[in-house]
């Protein structure tokens, strides 16, 4: 694959408010993921600022222990039009260990209950060292549609939200 980033776009029948609310609660993000790695929200105080980090419990059959941690740190929040985020690993030490690929989710509303949503997935910026053993994207092209569609199920029914 010669590009470094694919994304999809679906309307949402839901204010960017409540879309944004759902997207900045990391206990969704479990049912809202397309590719079903990850299992729960280790932090779950919302998101609020750039900066913060927030950790989720993920399983892949294919990672060396299948059960693993990932933590991923919040590069742009803009409410209720951007939230994005890198993901990479907490050491043992505490040190946080980013890896350069970017997931961002871009909000327009279309009117007082439609936000488009665009779902953006970027490892432009993974060094080559990293690609050796990472294949880029490591999900299917369907994952991206499958989390925007778990995104519309969740703000279009929620009234938590």
């Amino acid at each position: 694959m010669d590009q470094e980033n694919v994304s999809a776009t679906l309307t949402v029948a839901a204010s960017a408010e409540k879309v944004f609310a759902v997207l900045a609660d990391p206990t969704t993000h479990a049912s809202i993921d397309g590719t079903g790695w990850v299992r729960k929200a280790v932090d779950q105080a919302p998101l609020t600022e750039v900066g913060q980090v927030f950790r989720m419990d993920m399983y892949h059959a294919n990672h060396p222990s299948g059960a693993y941690r990932v933590a991923n740190q919040v590069q742009m929040l803009d409410a209720p039009r951007v939230i994005g985020w890198l993901t990479g690993e907490e050491k043992e030490d505490g040190q946080l260990v980013l890896g350069d690929w970017l997931w961002r989710y871009d909000l327009a509303p279309l009117g007082p209950s439609k936000t488009e949503v665009t779902l953006s997935y970027d490892w432009s910026a993974v060094p080559p060292s990293i690609r050796e053993y990472i294949r880029f994207p490591p999900f299917g092209p369907e994952h991206l549609s499958d989390s925007l569609r778990h995104l519309a199920e969740l703000a279009q029914t929620s009234e938590a939200y």
